[in-house]
């Protein structure tokens, strides 16, 4: 059985400095993370991401949504975004993820990839209405994807494969030191829901 036969330390740093990044491997068996990934697919309200450049508003195939606690609005990319309450399921996740992590979390934002030619661009996640160096949950489940970090200095590289139904969790001065993407690939032709549970406010 395929469920756990790599060891995984989730106390391992996977970044050599100026921050923090736990990989905890699997945290769902494999038919339960399939579960979620089709409640995920058909309960969520996605919709195309937006993003301002250069004055104008561009959708992307990828799509997006945005749950929370409260209906906090969240800028980034140059749009807002007014959070929907929790699901049951995604409270659920939540929940697990703040026993993993030692953490509360208040919001979530969601981002859905229907193949691997979908990507997402370096970046970080310092918006100002986060908590400052708090950390930020990143919950896998459907096709496994590369997830790849750059040091905003030095330029250094880290590269790790997210599986279906696991965890990975930055934190600390991870978003001030480092940037991060998931690279498109012509590889992958099935979808992937990705979790990025997160605390709003300082």
């Amino acid at each position: 059985m395929e469920l756990f036969e790599r060891k995984i330390d989730p106390n391992k740093n996977w970044l050599p400095y100026d921050g923090m990044a736990n990989y905890y491997g699997k945290i769902y068996q494999p038919s339960k993370a399939d579960r979620l990934l089709d409640i995920l697919l058909n309960t969520i309200r996605w919709q195309p991401d937006q993003a301002v450049i250069l004055g104008k508003t561009i959708e992307t195939k990828r799509k997006v949504a945005w749950y929370a606690e409260r209906p906090w609005s969240y800028r980034y990319s140059g749009t807002i975004k007014v959070a929907l309450p929790w699901t049951e399921e995604l409270r659920a996740i939540k929940e697990l993820a703040e026993k993993h992590a030692g953490e509360r979390f208040n919001s979530c934002l969601l981002n859905l990839y229907h193949s691997g030619e979908e990507g997402m661009a370096w970046h970080s996640d310092g918006e100002t209405e986060l908590k400052k160096n708090g950390a930020i949950a990143s919950l896998s489940f459907g096709a496994e994807r590369k997830f790849s970090f750059k040091h905003k200095r030095t330029k250094e590289r880290i590269d790790l494969q997210l599986e279906n139904g696991s965890l990975l969790i930055m934190k600390g001065t991870t978003q001030t030191h480092w940037l991060h993407r998931l690279p498109p690939t012509k590889k992958v032709d099935q979808p992937r829901v990705n979790l990025t549970f997160r605390q709003m406010g300082n």
